[in-house]
């Protein structure tokens, strides 16, 4: 357990989410004490910021080290973000010689660092001048650097020039056969709320009818539609069939450039079902096994085999799917460098046209987290030989990385990446990860994203996650879509 001393500031989350790159054992602390002690000191001279972080073991100092930034010019906005980066900046650099590791994406705790790469060059920033400031500013190494340029770069062509007419549309169906040990998010097993499916589809359909008033109010179009969860394809063919002719009937996706269902689970999908989508102009799937080896599928919770996943994902090609996405995680529990070895060679005999691999996340809610001490989870170093090899393979498949994403408690403080094959680029994800379009979400669980570009400012309206309750108050949400839209209103 290492202690945590702040003076001249109380910053404790973004401390907290920095020291837990390093590791989980911290507690806040007013006082040293004879333990280990990590202690920041804020102070401020002559329109500049100093941060002093000193270690200490036994009240004597170990480590000590100073970062300083000018506030000159500064808005109060910006002075607050200079302050919180420099504190951690002068954090990192003790936490680094204490636990002698260092994480690759330097100091950056938040989800999407190729937004800062956008950011950059829409200041007209050169390749060298980003490389440079993100290694000065941020710590980022060399080869997540490069990572980010060159999916900031493939991204570009698909999300500018910005247009605030053009939004995406998700729709969420958060029932799952079982829940994945790993996962966090609100699905809804079909044991115990499978019954309510054909009454979510009809009150799922009158938040797409008010939603449908409210783009057409605004004159905004859609430029792609998702449909996710959960686990889509727990609805049957006929309730799948309902839901899209419904989503045609009250929306204009005359122009849309992209439709996506995440067909998810083999143990959901069938030859009806994948007709089913095919005569309603779905165009993109995703077949996510998560992982080709029978021992681990049945550890994570999936009622599936290997050969399940193969028998559909040809059966899928059969029908006439040619655009089908493929998930995997890595870090799965139990799972060394072979096993994934064995899960990428099955996954290129396939050859899908694009590929995310996931890296495990210890999710608070999730079942992984509840019970760690049962599980054996790959070290960094195995991280990094996993993350490796998948984009050796990415990149023997013809797949280049196009998206990127992270997440809270990742094993090894690494990333998402998702590959495709050039022309199968899913500019949903592209979207949805940058942040440069607004995202209208309806369903239980999800959330909307209002982007404002010119103000650099996003506002989230969260739908209800349970199922019942969205039942019951799908006019409410709707009024809160409403609601946002009448307060931006010029």
């Amino acid at each position: 357990m290492i202690g945590i001393v702040l003076k001249g500031h109380d910053f404790k989350y973004e401390v907290s989410e920095l020291v837990k790159l390093f590791t989980s054992e911290l507690r806040f602390i007013d006082e040293r004490d004879c333990m280990m002690v990590v202690e920041n000191t804020l102070f401020s001279h002559n329109n500049n910021i100093f941060s002093k972080t000193v270690y200490c073991e036994n009240y004597g100092v170990i480590y000590e080290h100073v970062e300083h930034r000018s506030l000159e010019g500064l808005s109060e906005r910006e002075e607050k973000k200079v302050i919180k980066e420099t504190i951690k900046r002068s954090m990192f650099k003790i936490l680094e010689k204490k636990f002698k590791i260092t994480p690759p994406w330097g100091i950056l705790t938040g989800i999407r660092p190729v937004k800062i790469v956008h950011s950059l060059l829409d200041d007209n920033f050169s390749d060298e001048e980003i490389r440079e400031k993100l290694t000065r500013d941020y710590f980022i190494s060399d080869d997540k650097i490069d990572l980010a340029l060159d999916i900031a770069r493939r991204e570009r062509k698909f999300i500018y020039p910005i247009d605030e007419n053009k939004v995406s549309l998700y729709v969420s169906i958060p029932f799952c056969p079982t829940r994945c040990y790993y996962c966090s998010f609100p699905a809804n097993s079909l044991k115990q709320f499978g019954g309510l499916k054909p009454t979510y589809v009809a009150k799922l359909l009158e938040e797409v009818e008010g939603v449908a008033k409210l783009l057409e109010e605004q004159n905004k179009s859609i430029e792609t539609l998702y449909i996710g969860g959960g686990t889509p394809t727990t609805l049957t063919p006929d309730e799948m069939d309902t839901l899209i002719k419904g989503l045609f009937e009250r929306f204009d996706l005359s122009e849309i450039k992209e439709f996506t269902v995440e067909a998810g689970r083999p143990d959901t999908i069938n030859r009806e079902m994948l007709e089913v989508l095919k005569k309603n102009n779905v165009d993109r799937i995703s077949i996510n096994p998560q992982s080709m080896n029978d021992e681990t599928l049945q550890k994570i919770g999936r009622n599936h085999s290997i050969q399940d996943i193969i028998d559909t994902f040809h059966l899928a090609r059969e029908v006439g799917f040619d655009n089908i996405n493929m998930d995997i995680i890595l870090g799965l529990v139990d799972e060394d460098l072979s096993m994934v070895r064995n899960t990428l060679d099955k996954i290129k005999e396939l050859s899908p046209e694009s590929l995310t691999v996931h890296t495990l996340a210890v999710k608070r809610t999730s079942k992984l987290k509840e019970n760690l001490e049962d599980y054996e989870l790959a070290q960094y170093e195995e991280m990094v030989k996993m993350i490796n090899l998948a984009k050796e393979y990415a990149k023997d498949m013809g797949l280049n990385p196009y998206y990127m994403y992270r997440q809270k408690h990742m094993l090894g403080n690494l990333e998402n990446i998702g590959y495709a094959k050039e022309g199968y680029e899913c500019i949903y994800n592209m979207q949805i990860m940058e942040e440069k379009q607004s995202n209208y979400a309806l369903g239980a669980g999800s959330i909307t994203k209002f982007v404002y570009p010119d103000e650099d400012r996003i506002e989230r309206v969260e739908n209800v996650k349970n199922v019942e309750q969205y039942i019951e108050r799908v006019d409410e949400m709707i009024k809160r879509k409403y609601e946002e839209v009448e307060k931006n209103a010029k």
